[in-house]
């Protein structure tokens, strides 16, 4: 057994836990948590801000679909990455930050140490599934293991954990061997499922974010019930885009839930059916419908189901494809669902004029596989309902707490988690000021990351709001920096191309460059 000090024995643990990359940033606070990191093979990413840092756990985990690390000091520290941590919580992914705090003599007691909360713990608590404090070695690998079990086993939202500064400095002995993970729920018993699905003429089934590890069972199910199907946002790629009875990512259209309505049966797997994935009142129409969710929150939220379903969703679809009967003809026919696909998108092209051909322009230049992360911008409005995905898991965007600043430092964690794949980062020129600090970091590494910017000069997305509410357009133009400057500043590459073709080449030079690039993208790009 080695003793060692607490906070490295915490970097020796994770390592042990299939941790290979941190990221954080050291203060003299949480000190003793870099004790160890060198010494256990973990890989440290210095971020320039906690928030830039909180952010590139998130966008590793949702590559690499391992849980995302970060370490970060008492107070400040801590607030600076309770956004990162909200947008992890909305979205399910798996983040597990661990911070100092005060001694156990100062806790809750208002002596105005250094980076003293009143309750710190209990921010923490706002924005992740738990946040706990380990008052001891025996407490803190308690609370590493029940993260990681809880990752495996259930919704993966984030947790925070945090260490008095003298335990972490304090000698503790060695964790024990890692325990075999707990599985997920599986539904067993799908004969009601079947049934229904069976005596249902007009099928139709609506895919989440929920259900994106079972997209191959997914497309066996529609191959033999022949039924319709449409996927919110974060559920783009579980359906094939050549599917003729694919409606899209178009959830949120206010006409789908007229279109919906025609089916007999609504199927809707791994998705909360929340505000952010349809953006009316009511969701789904007033149709029989099964729910299958593995949060049985979900499941009886305000959009109950006439059968209810608790389990991992691509469990369900593999069992429901081994056993489900082949339909010789659909409901469906095939030429109206395309005519309805191509009026969305027309629709979608109208409300924000421009934006659809330049997307196409990019989709069609970038290699299979490419993990895009996008932020709060109208480019990625757009891009989410008409850049059909081969597969899911490719996308990412800050869907349901929709924060600003998240699409390059998020970018940054998925291109360290899988170095080998092509990334690319879509901001507005807005958004990306939030974070634009973290290009240090980029550049420090010397990552080939594309980084798009959006560029219209203004909040565009607000001033329209504001006048769609008879509101006189206010505090929607900024003063932009000239982006190219700034990021050869940071040592980053830049480009502002004229053509679509010019910038078809920017990419495709920026994914092989050694560093990153920054390319300006203008609403008037010929």
């Amino acid at each position: 057994m080695v003793e060692r000090p607490l906070g490295a024995q915490l970097s020796h643990m994770l390592k042990s836990r299939g941790v290979e990359v941190i990221f954080g940033i050291p203060g003299v606070h949480n000190v003793e948590l870099y004790r160890g990191i060198e010494e256990a093979g973990i890989h440290h990413v210095l971020a320039r801000h906690e928030q830039g840092a909180g952010f590139m756990a998130d966008g590793y985990a949702r590559a690499t679909g391992r849980p995302g690390v970060a370490y970060v000091i008492t107070g400040p520290g801590l607030t600076n990455i309770l956004t990162p941590l909200g947008q992890a919580h909305s979205d399910s992914v798996p983040v597990l930050a661990i911070s100092s705090c005060l001694n156990r003599a100062d806790l809750g007691i208002g002596r105005a140490r250094l980076h003293e909360m009143k309750d710190q713990e209990g921010a923490a608590a706002t924005v992740c599934d738990w946040s706990k404090t380990a008052m001891d070695a025996a407490s803190a690998y308690q609370l590493v293991d029940r993260a990681f079990a809880e990752f495996a086993a259930g919704r993966p939202r984030p947790k925070h954990m945090q260490v008095p500064i003298e335990v972490l400095g304090a000698l503790a002995p060695e964790f024990g061997p890692a325990r075999p993970l707990p599985a997920l729920p599986v539904a067993t018993d799908l004969t009601a499922v079947v049934d229904r699905i069976g005596a249902a003429r007009r099928p139709l089934f609506v895919f989440g974010g929920g259900a994106r590890g079972g997209w191959q069972a997914a497309r066996r199910v529609l191959a033999a019930t022949r039924a319709a199907s449409i996927v919110t946002y974060a559920g783009r790629g579980i359906v094939a885009p050549d599917d003729p009875h694919y409606l899209g990512s178009y959830f949120a259209r206010p006409d789908s839930e007229r279109v919906m309505a025609r089916a007999d049966l609504i199927v809707a797997v791994g998705t909360e059916l929340s505000e952010v994935d349809a953006w009316r009142t009511r969701p789904l129409p007033e149709v029989p419908t099964i729910r299958v969710d593995i949060d049985p929150a979900e499941l009886y939220d305000d959009n109950s189901a006439d059968l209810a379903v608790l389990g991992d969703a691509a469990a369900f679809l593999s069992a429901l494809a081994d056993v489900l009967p082949v339909r010789d003809a659909s409901g469906w026919d095939p030429a109206e669902i395309a005519a309805t696909r191509a009026r969305w998108r027309a629709e979608t092209d109208a409300e924000r004029p421009g934006i659809v051909r330049i997307a196409d322009a990019l989709r069609d230049c970038l290699p299979a596989r490419t993990r895009i992360y996008s932020d709060m911008t109208q480019f990625a409005y757009v891009a989410k309902e008409v850049w059909d995905m081969a597969e899911p898991g490719l996308w990412h965007h800050p869907y349901g707490f929709g924060t600003l600043g998240y699409a390059m430092p998020a970018a940054i964690g998925g291109k360290v988690g899988l170095p080998g794949d092509p990334v690319v980062a879509i901001a507005g020129d807005y958004g990306l000021q939030y974070t634009i600090q973290e290009l240090g970091t980029a550049v420090e590494l010397g990552l080939p990351l594309p980084i798009l910017v959006w560029d219209n000069g203004k909040l565009k997305e607000i001033e329209e709001s504001m006048v769609r509410s008879q509101i006189a357009p206010n505090a929607v133009v900024a003063r932009n920096p000239d982006f190219l400057r700034l990021a050869e500043a940071y040592g980053a590459h830049a480009v502002r191309p004229g053509s679509l073709a010019a910038l078809q080449a920017a990419v495709t030079a920026a994914l092989a460059a050694d560093r990153p690039t920054l390319i300006h993208m203008t609403p008037d790009m010929a």
